[in-house]
């Protein structure tokens, strides 16, 4: 099971936001993508923050109340973004995950360049392919 690698179970696709995105364009994004989220990255894909629905709807309530929008992604972000490697195994993500709350990780290589994200359903996916086989090689 330690042969399992995010690489192989990540999404290469992810949404991706620049600090200086109007809040309403991350938001159509996430609705088009039905994703919950996604990082924020710089010019040259290094991850400086990440964006979540609950950042989104935070924003656009307090836009609501004020009538106007005025939010970019830099105001809403998180900045303290939990990555991990795209080379770590499925089983030690799966473990962290009990001591972290992120529902979605920004995938880095080794030079710190985003290069894909991985969900709890991506992990679990991973583990139930995993156990299904060993129960057909009974």
């Amino acid at each position: 099971m330690r042969s399992m690698k995010v690489a192989d179970y990540m999404n290469r696709y992810p949404l991706q936001f620049t600090r200086s995105m109007p809040i309403e364009e991350a938001v159509a994004l996430l609705v088009q993508a039905q994703q919950t989220g996604g990082p924020v990255v710089d010019e040259h894909g290094t991850v400086i923050g990440f964006l979540s629905e609950q950042d989104c709807l935070a924003a656009m309530l307090k836009d609501t109340y004020h009538k106007e929008q005025t939010a970019n992604v830099e105001d809403c972000m998180h900045g303290d973004v939990l990555t991990v490697n795209s080379d770590m195994a499925i089983l030690d993500l799966a473990q962290q995950l009990g001591n972290q709350k992120p529902k979605l990780y920004p995938v880095l290589n080794y030079a710190g360049t985003l290069v894909g994200v991985i969900s709890r359903t991506d992990i679990l996916r991973a583990i139930d392919l995993h156990l299904k086989d060993s129960y057909q090689n009974r």
